[in-house]
């Protein structure tokens, strides 16, 4: 099950657009600001119905 997700980097206060695998359950992954190309961590949390996108410089 795919999802977007809109996000602001963290560091360059760009809008981004994640695409979220949700039938993977829970993730942790790393993807560079396609503008400032620093990287972002990403948490994705699920639990199946429900799910929440956070994203952190490297230094969070």
């Amino acid at each position: 099950m795919l999802e977007t997700e809109r996000y602001e980097c963290p560091y360059c206060g760009e809008i981004g657009e994640a695409v979220l695998d949700l039938s993977g359950g829970d993730q942790t992954y790393i993807e560079d600001c396609a503008v400032c190309c620093r990287p972002i961590t990403f948490v994705l949390q699920t639990d199946g119905q429900e799910w929440m996108l956070d994203v952190y410089s490297e230094n969070e």
